[in-house]
């Protein structure tokens, strides 16, 4: 199993700079963004300079780039949003083609129009499912033509909202290009760790063999997201139940500041 980070966690938009970082802080991977590279995360294009940037950054510093960010919001009520999100999408997984990324990361998304990542009552509506699933009938050709893989996260504030809804959207694609991305901080609100520890391994059971990448998101009980290792969510269990199933892929954290970040890189290489 692979410790990772996101490579938003440091600051600037020098590829070099950036993965200098990630590597000085212990990881031997990233989920990058090209923010990082002075760019939109989701940009109208992507210039031929910041491909080469970005591929000698990772080369100069060994770091492997094991994920690209593609959010946007596949449920957002105006389907001109919609449309503008799917054509980015679909430079973002070129992108990922020509950089040798496996894994374009998505957020399924939400009714709410000003925040992807929050929730919006309307989501549980049949309406916003199928919005979502048709975006995703556009992204997987696209995905399928240039041989990479797009992960769907269960958000607790997204339609995807649980490893059961990953499961029944993987069904209804009917495409091996779709994969999981499991958080465990994700998979509740607010728990104490027992109960967290038991809804964490009924989603690792759920999805196994259809991980892609883990990430390591902790939550405190009163539902506030921390860093990994302060909160209820049992890492040394998550971790053990994902090798169980087969799993060793790319874990990375997230949700934590540069200087948190060598001492979570620690911390998850002891439990690995």
């Amino acid at each position: 199993m692979q410790i990772g980070v996101f490579a938003k966690t440091f600051a600037g938009s020098e590829p070099a700079g950036v993965l200098a970082a990630v590597r000085e802080a212990g990881f031997g991977v990233t989920q990058f963004n090209l923010a990082c590279a002075g760019l939109p995360s989701m940009p109208e294009a992507v210039p031929d300079d910041a491909i080469r940037a970005i591929d000698a950054a990772a080369k100069a510093t060994s770091v492997g780039l094991v994920a690209l960010s593609g959010t946007y919001n596949m449920t957002h009520p105006d389907s001109r949003v919609r449309d503008d999100g799917l054509k980015r999408l679909a430079i973002i997984i070129e992108t990922a083609a020509r950089l040798s990324i496996p894994l374009v990361t998505l957020c399924t998304g939400t009714r709410n129009a000003e925040d992807q990542w929050a929730h919006h009552p309307d989501n549980a509506d049949p309406s916003a499912w199928a919005d979502m699933a048709r975006e995703m009938e556009k992204a997987l050709p696209i995905a399928e033509r240039h041989g990479v893989d797009l992960g769907i996260e269960p958000e607790q504030a997204n339609i995807v909202t649980s490893a059961g809804d990953a499961m029944r959207l993987i069904a209804e694609m009917g495409s091996k290009r779709l994969r999981v991305v499991l958080d465990p901080a994700n998979l509740f609100e607010q728990a104490n760790a027992d109960q967290a520890r038991a809804i964490v391994a009924g989603a690792v059971e759920r999805t196994a063999g259809h991980v892609a990448l883990a990430h390591a998101k902790d939550r405190f009980a009163d539902g506030r997201f921390a860093t990994a290792g302060q909160g209820v969510v049992d890492f040394a269990d998550f971790i053990a139940r994902l090798k169980a199933t087969g799993f060793d892929g790319p874990l990375v954290t997230h949700g934590l500041s540069a200087e948190e970040a060598p001492g979570v890189a620690r911390f998850l290489k002891e439990l690995v």
